[in-house]
């Protein structure tokens, strides 16, 4: 081995702690890296990449089997502009019926579906359209269906649907769930079964799925399907979907996650430059005196520099490395959560991703401990030995000086006036703190920025509801736009709540009844305890200016109370006002003040837009006013619901019994009213928030550890003064910690406002993302006493990064510090 050799080793193995240092920064670091390097290729055109991995249908249109033969249909492969085709496939739209053990409601203690389109597929991966399995295997005989991941509520595997509406009632199990980047199916079985599927025993219908030779604008997407149209027997389409209509509504559910992964993943890279870069540096400074010796005995400064270089990539290249895969194992779970919520396939981890973290990461490396050794390399030998022996002369004596004078222990006052003896260091320091309880800060809002939005978004303030059992819901994340046409005709996919009743009923809802609203009204008014309540009723309407079919919610009495949070303007107070969705006013180009008309049952109804209303139902598309607003429309619209709050120190499960007792006769029942709103959006987030916090916060700590061990080797001489003058232990671990304290308290200080500011930026960028304003109870969510917990917050990271070199510290025998360099 040539001497350069032998000094890199002896480097490495001779200060074990720096190098362990290194290794680990460099693998925290380089995790950090890629899995923020690969959330930011992820939150970048998710639909396109699964798009294109999974070859999906430029256009997929349904046909009527009354008109069309499979072969004719088989033809239209030919067809004009039609690159490759798959199909015809089977089809049936059904509504399955699921038994949930435990859950009330439904039928024989199950619950209805959502309507869906079962697609007959012998297998996932045809020419068109992969559908990829997210767990489970795919339909292999009758008997067996595959379900789209969130098409139905609770999909699992081994949970059967029946089909009560069906001849025979099949009985289907769910062996698989499965996701199509083009969102051809609900569910998908063997093509033997689409004829049980049906009433007459034939299939209702066939799918054939095209990819064109160009499909870049509507007008091509629109050419291709005139040109399969003209080859088929005349009305024999029924139906048809552009991927470019799949393509807006999944990057409309996507963009919520754009602004919140940016944040962090750059947040993760520029913090993992900064500590790299800092522990190079300050192990490289650290060996000065040793630079000198190297000098004095002949090392040309090229040679220091290699040499260093050299010990610096050692332990660097072996935490990269293990920084890949640890990156790699953090990464794989956080994409498949991130996949089901962008409604893709799998994620993986980019090649590119991998590379560039481990090229970014040795190169900062090379270059930080090149630039610092050759700084060090042109000093003159003597200079080098003098510099290395010693920090620089009068730095810290001042502050030494004034901690002298404070009324605390001689430990406490040497840790206090530490910072000022290497700023430059405790400025490091203070930078990894900061981006740390940024980083905390950050989470926490998020936090509780979502559960406002989930409390805000699920109107469900009321103790009690009569004729539902909860919230009306929202489409779960990838689900298909329902009930809303695309530019080429109507979705492939089965009807859904935008057809429904707006106010759909949760799982386990009761059946709409036919019970007097009068004598309803009665029972409640009747009840002690009753305090206020509201009704809804729902139907629905055009509006000039907006396409399709919005949502009407019309209340009697006052529901301001009833979890309505406004972005602006106020709620409503009487006939002929009404309180709409930021999604509303964008599609109508409308604002607080103006008229829109309704178009309902033929009957043209003006109303003034007096509020908006934070809501995402049916895309909000939706329009709330008060029923007295719609008389002359609709005279006899129905209560369909009644939300109580009862008076304050009532026992809410002993006013629905008696309540319950009161609306038996009339067929209805009442149910506590707060049921909780659990959202895979919102778990997927935090559990992103966690994951990516707990990166940056141990990079933090990480930082902190390598500026303390570097000050304790360089003072390990004085610590073995200090020890021979009689300091124990416990003093030399308190000198150390408190030599972070004041550090840690600044960098927390410094990034709680940072981080609100963060939070403030985020918020309302994921919001206007997904077409929404936010109000302000979403984004004011720090409390003062959060704030101040959040703030020493970074002390605790100084501290936790402290420790361990202060143990090293207090176990440290004088006779070895002193004869230590």
């Amino acid at each position: 081995m040539s001497v350069l050799g032998r000094v890199v080793r002896s480097g490495v193995g001779r200060r074990r702690v720096q190098t362990l240092v290194i290794g680990l920064t460099m693998t925290m670091a380089v995790t950090a890296a890629v899995l923020g390097g690969s959330l930011l290729v992820a939150s970048s055109a998710p639909f396109d990449h699964a798009f294109a991995r999974e070859h999906g249908a430029h256009l997929s249109v349904q046909f009527d089997a009354r008109r069309a033969t499979a072969a004719r249909l088989s033809a239209s492969a030919d067809a004009p502009g039609v690159a490759e085709a798959s199909g015809p496939f089977g089809t049936a739209t059904v509504t399955p019926h699921t038994d949930i053990e435990g859950m009330g409601g439904g039928m024989d203690g199950g619950i209805d579906g959502v309507p869906m389109t079962v697609v007959g597929r012998a297998e996932p991966h045809t020419g068109v359209d992969l559908v990829a399995l997210t767990e489970g295997r795919w339909a292999e005989r009758p008997g067996e269906i595959v379900i789209s991941d969130g098409s139905q509520p609770f999909p699992s595997l081994g949970r059967r649907l029946t089909f009560p509406a069906l001849p025979g009632g099949p009985t289907l199990k769910v062996v698989g769930l499965a996701r199509s980047a083009s969102r051809t199916g609900d569910a998908w079985v063997v093509p033997a079964q689409i004829a049980a599927l049906t009433p007459h025993g034939r299939g209702a219908g066939y799918e054939m799925l095209y990819r064109l030779t160009t499909a870049d604008t509507a007008a091509r997407v629109a050419a291709g399907r005139r040109a399969v149209t003209a080859v088929v027997p005349a009305g024999a389409v029924s139906g048809a979907q552009s991927w470019l209509t799949v393509k807006k509504a999944a990057d409309r559910e996507t963009a919520l996650f754009v602004p919140f992964l940016l944040a962090f993943g750059v947040l993760g890279l520029v913090m993992s430059v900064l500590i790299v870069g800092n522990v190079v540096a300050g192990t490289v400074g650290a060996g000065l005196r040793r630079i000198g010796i190297l000098k004095a005995i002949g090392f040309t400064p090229h040679q220091v520099v290699r040499a260093y270089v050299g010990q610096a990539l050692v332990p660097a290249a072996i935490g990269t490395a293990l920084g890949v895969v640890a990156g790699h194992l953090a990464t794989v779970p956080v994409l498949s959560e991130t996949a089901n919520v962008y409604g893709t396939g799998g994620l993986a981890v980019a090649p590119w991703v991998d590379i560039a973290a481990v090229a970014g990461a040795l190169g900062l490396v090379a270059v930080t401990a090149w630039a610092a050794a050759w700084r060090a390399g042109r000093l003159r030998t003597v200079d080098a030995l003098a510099v290395g022996r010693t920090p620089s002369p009068g730095r810290g004596r001042r502050a030494g000086r004034v901690s002298a004078l404070l009324p605390f222990p001689r430990p406490v006052g040497l840790g206090l006036a530490r910072p000022f003896a290497r700023p430059a260091r405790s400025a490091a320091m203070g930078a990894a703190i900061v981006f740390g309880t940024v980083a905390v800060t950050f989470a926490v809002g998020l936090s509780s920025s979502l559960a406002e939005v989930m409390e805000a978004r699920a109107h469900d303030a009321a103790d009690v509801t009569v004729g539902v059992s909860g919230p009306r819901n929202s489409m779960a994340p990838g689900a298909k736009s329902q009930g809303a046409e695309n530019q080429d005709g109507e979705s492939p996919g089965a009807k859904t709540q935008g057809a429904k009743n707006p106010s759909a009923q949760a799982p386990g809802a009761a059946k709409e009844t036919e019970a007097d609203p009068a004598a309803i009204t009665a029972a409640i008014d009747s009840q002690p305890g009753t305090g206020k309540y509201y009704g809804i009723a729902t139907t629905q309407a055009t509006v000039s200016g907006a396409a399709g079919v919005i949502s009407v919610v019309a209340f009697t009495g006052d529901a301001s109370w009833g979890g309505y949070d406004m972005v602006s303007g106020r709620w409503i107070e009487g006939p002929g006002e009404a309180v709409v969705p930021t999604p509303f006013l964008t599609a109508t180009d409308t604002r607080v003040g103006d008229t829109v008309t309704l178009n309902d049952h033929g009957t043209a109804v003006t109303v003034r837009i007096v509020g908006e209303v934070l809501d995402t139902h049916h895309q909000g598309m939706e329009v709330f006013t008060d029923r007295v607003t719609l008389a002359a429309a609709e005279p006899d619209l129905q209560v369909e619901s009644h939300h109580i709050a009862v008076k304050a120190g009532t026992d809410v499960a002993a006013y629905t019994d008696r309540l319950n007792t009161a609306l038996r006769p009339l067929g209805v029942t009442a149910e506590n009213g707060r049921v909780g709103n659990n959202s895979g959006t919102v778990a997927v987030l935090n559990s992103l928030t966690a994951v990516l916090t707990l990166m940056l916060v141990a990079v933090a700590g990480l930082g902190v550890l390598n500026g303390v061990v570097l000050d304790t080797r360089e003072r390990v001489r004085d610590l073995g003064i200090h020890k021979a003058l009689g300091m124990t232990p416990r003093q030399t671990v308190v000198m150390v910690v408190t030599s972070v304290v004041m550090t840690g308290l600044v960098g927390g200080a410094v990034g709680v406002p940072l981080g609100v500011a963060l939070h403030g930026w985020i918020m309302p960028a994921m919001g206007h993302s997904a077409g929404l304003n936010l109000p302000e109870s979403v984004i004011a969510v720090y409390r003062t006493p959060e704030l101040v917990l959040l703030a020493l917050g970074g002390l605790l990271i100084a501290v936790l990064g402290a420790l361990p070199p202060a143990g090293w510290a207090a176990r440290t025998r004088s006779a070895v510090a002193l004869r230590t360099e």
